[in-house]
């Protein structure tokens, strides 16, 4: 690698040798700088981009060149010149892109012209979708957020950016990324990082996002802003969600461009507002101006504008020259803007690629690309800084030298490490030792604090020692967690600790384990939350926590491999026994209603009797098509477009350590989310699995369905919303589970007057199991999601043997857990 960056340099070098560097500003008539110009060179490769003063700079080979300015809505320019070996001053100046209407005589009730236009635009979609089948171009990113206002306090902390800057206005992140863009065909290519850096982070990889946001595609997908995507302009439908607006046309190079107003149909709906410019003829994009609003049911910004420019690269095909983001947002008193610019140069149509040049790596950061230098960054950075870009750079890199002084990193940490009664209610605490690499955290008093008929009032203090082995952050820590457990009511200290050592870059491993005297559920997935249960035993006197004790060792070995292979092989052993209720306080006396014992519903009549469990597990998962970003020291997993499998063996060992199971249990099963855009997301898990043995099978090794009896939704894609808990646990040759959900995202929600501005989506799903025997349970779900962004409000109807048994109603909270938190 350190060959082929001293060869990529040597030629950069011989280039400038034989190179004059052209340099000037792009200005409107009136003398205001245009951001974000395009400058090439005609029939050429070279190419660049002026900055937000108009700046722009160029390093071109010695000879006779056209150069060419343009930006969206003025009226290109070209200079010829003569590149000489010496710098050269070039100015331009655009004037506002005059359209002429067409003199067309247009009848009382017929359609506006630029139907038509859109009409032949939407034909000709797929071959221009097809013309670039494959590519290669460098491409220039520079990425940059800017803080407009903040408040001073956010959720009762002081807001601190740890920078001496008090003022309002700031960069938030500044970032430039130097990369080689290889395209094969649509959906399949390849990022070649180059070089990156981040100001203030000499250890970070910058964002790189040289993907063209392909209007020819009928469905645009932006990560993270909305699941549905976005309906392109030309898009095969785009008639049913669009209005047009023909403004006119001007002639460019001997064609004439039609300018062309986009109007969405109805609010509410995923779909751009705007100007795109269409080919006469050809009717292909040459540039266009659109923008997504809240209205368009964005997640995340409030705003994003979208500004591409096309030109020719010869006479059959044309190539992007720049693309330039702009998001904003407001949110909780933070008021942020934000720009992401993008450069596309040196384009070859016909690179010949080696054989496994594609491949599961899709983004690949080369060794020491984040070790560049200011000179290196001077010398091929083809969009010029802005001055407060240049003092941010300064400014953040002298503070991270600053803050590697271990005295600064102790005065920050007493900064950081103050106690809030607050947090350490709500939200727990958290505590560092910066120049020692460790963290340490502490759960709230909520979630410390329980309540349950066998320990009564349970206090268990817990917290989380966190180690990172590196110095720069590779994955490699150690976490130690001990955890303390008293009831006040039954007496009992339970006490554990439990760990995990992550290593490995390349392909992660870890090595967990787990030991000592605790309570579990019958169901040691631990359905039942104990906050939850706790107000549903006080208030309504339902004790749905059934719970044993026992002394127990449990370890745990995990690792990635490749393709998408995941292996875990694990022993435990639990020397169990029965405890029961022994209290009977409660807030209110419902006459009709007393606490249960302590006993799995309807599979113990008696308690448990006491008896040892010696038990090893291998699970196996498969996620084919896994795609990863590489770095220098490890990969990042991007998921795949395939659906997991997986494959668990359970053997109970009877006389190992005085063991007395005697099983084998087996289980598989796959899950998927398929993202179907405009039509929403649809998710599924089914399992099949059952017992191959079952000589000796213990309650707490049954298969347990993991079900719900209260108000707070439990993860839906593994439970059951309305399923009393241990009804259908069972050890039986052969079960099936299924689970269905099907996210509309706002598709049928956005077309309903008034109702659609609250920006709630319906969600639908069922749920299904069937064991040996003919038993089989069923669960129907309606609900609404995404109200105020967090809150999903659902529906169960619920179905035994085909006999209809009770409807319920479930919440959830996005971002919350209401199972076992201990």
């Amino acid at each position: 690698m350190q060959k082929i960056g001293l060869v990529f340099l040597l030629l950069l070098q011989q280039t400038l040798l034989h190179a004059g560097m052209v340099s000037g500003y792009v200005r409107d008539e009136q003398g205001k700088p245009l951001p974000y110009a395009s400058v090439y060179v005609k029939n050429g490769q070279q190419g660049t981009t002026s900055g937000v003063n108009g700046f722009f700079q160029l390093n071109l080979p010695e000879g006779k060149l056209t150069l060419v300015a343009q930006h969206v809505g003025y009226t290109r320019q070209e200079r010829e010149i003569m590149v000489q070996d010496v710098a050269m001053q070039l100015n331009f100046t655009l004037a506002l892109q005059q359209a002429s209407l067409k003199e067309v005589v247009v009848k009382p009730g017929a359609e506006d012209p630029a139907y038509e236009i859109i009409r032949n635009a939407i034909r000709k979609r797929k071959e221009h979708l097809e013309e670039l089948s494959g590519f290669q171009c460098m491409v220039y990113t520079k990425e940059q957020l800017q803080l407009r206002d903040y408040p001073t306090k956010f959720f009762g902390q002081k807001v601190d950016f740890e920078d001496g800057d008090t003022s309002k206005r700031k960069i938030l992140y500044l970032s430039e990324t130097v990369s080689k863009y290889s395209v094969k065909e649509a959906g399949l290519d390849k990022l070649e990082v180059l070089s990156t850096r981040v100001s203030g982070n000499s250890n970070s990889f910058g964002l790189s996002l040289p993907r063209i946001i392909n209007f020819y595609q009928n469905s645009i997908v932006v990560q993270g802003l909305n699941q549905r995507g976005f309906i392109s302009p030309i898009a095969n439908n785009a008639l049913y969600y669009y209005r047009y607006q023909y403004e006119g046309s001007f002639w460019e190079e001997g064609r004439e461009i039609n300018r062309i107003k986009v109007i969405p149909k109805r609010k509410y709906e995923p779909v751009f507002s705007g100007t795109i410019f269409i080919t006469e003829n050809d009717w292909r994009i040459h540039s266009l101006q659109l923008e997504l609003l809240k209205t368009s049911q964005m997640e995340i910004l409030d705003t994003l504008q979208v500004e591409q420019l096309y030109a020719p690269y010869d006479t059959r095909s044309w190539v992007i020259r720049k693309q330039v983001l702009y998001p904003t947002v407001k949110r909780f008193g933070f008021d942020v803007i934000g720009s992401s610019v993008t450069v596309y140069s040196d384009f070859n149509l016909e690179p010949e690629f080696a054989p496994k040049h594609f491949n599961n790596i899709v983004m690949k950061y080369n060794e020491g690309s984040n070790r560049k230098s200011v000179e290196y960054w001077d010398s091929i950075r083809p969009l010029p800084l802005q001055p407060e870009e240049i003092l941010d750079y300064q400014r953040k890199d002298s503070l991270e030298q600053a803050r590697k002084d271990p005295r600064y990193l102790d005065s920050l940490d007493r900064i950081r490490n103050k106690v809030s009664p607050v947090a350490l209610l709500l939200t727990g605490e958290n505590f560092s030792i910066q120049k020692k690499r460790v963290s340490i955290s502490v759960n709230p008093v909520l979630q410390s604090v329980s309540f349950n008929t066998v320990e009564g009032l349970a206090i268990a203090a817990s917290g989380v020692w966190t180690k990172r082995l590196d110095s720069v952050n590779t994955g490699r820590s150690i976490s130690i967690k001990p955890t303390v457990r008293y009831g006040f009511s039954n007496g009992h200290l339970n006490a554990r600790v439990q760990g995990i050592y992550n290593f490995g870059t390349r392909n992660p491993s870890s090595l967990s384990f787990a030991g000592g005297k605790y309570v579990f559920q019958f169901n040691n997935e631990a359905p039942v939350g104990p906050l939850v249960n706790s107000f549903a035993t006080l208030w309504r006197e339902l004790n749905y926590l059934k719970l044993y004790e026992a002394w127990y060792g449990k370890m745990q070995y995990r690792k990635e491999l490749n393709n998408g292979f995941t292996v875990m092989g694990g022993v435990q052993y639990q020397d169990r026994w029965s405890v029961n209720n022994t209290t009977n306080y409660k807030w209110r006396n419902l006459n009709d209603r007393e606490y249960t014992p302590n006993l799995p519903g309807d599979l113990l009549l008696a308690p448990m009797e006491a008896h040892q469990a010696f038990t090893t597990e291998l699970n196996i998962t498969w996620k084919p098509g896994l795609r990863f970003v590489e770095f220098p020291d490890r990969k990042l997993n991007l998921g795949s477009k395939y659906p997991s499998m997986s494959l668990g063996l359970t053997k109970g060992w009877k006389g190992i350590l005085g063991s007395d199971v005697d099983y084998l249990k087996w289980e598989t099963g796959i899950r998927d989310d398929l993202n179907l855009k405009i039509g929403g997301l649809f998710q599924y898990s089914v399992a099949v699995g059952g017992f191959l043995q079952r000589d000796a099978v213990q309650i707490p090794d049954f298969k347990h369905f993991n079900g719900n009896q209260l108000l707070f939704a439990t993860p839906y894609m593994t439970s059951f919303q309305g399923l009393p808990y241990y009804k259908f646990s069972n050890a039986s040759r052969l079960w099936m589970e299924g689970h269905v959900e099907h996210h509309l995202n706002g598709l049928l929600t956005n077309k309903i007057p008034g109702f659609r501005q609250l920006n709630w989506f319906l969600v639908g799903g069922v749920n299904a199991l069937w064991l040996d025997g003919n038993r089989h349970y069923g669960e129907v779900l309606v609900g609404l999601e995404n109200i105020l962004k967090i809150l999903r409000v659902d529906m169960v109807f619920t179905f035994d043997q085909g006999r209809f048994t009770g409807t319920y109603g479930r919440l959830s909270i996005r971002g919350f857990s209401f199972g076992a938190t201990d």
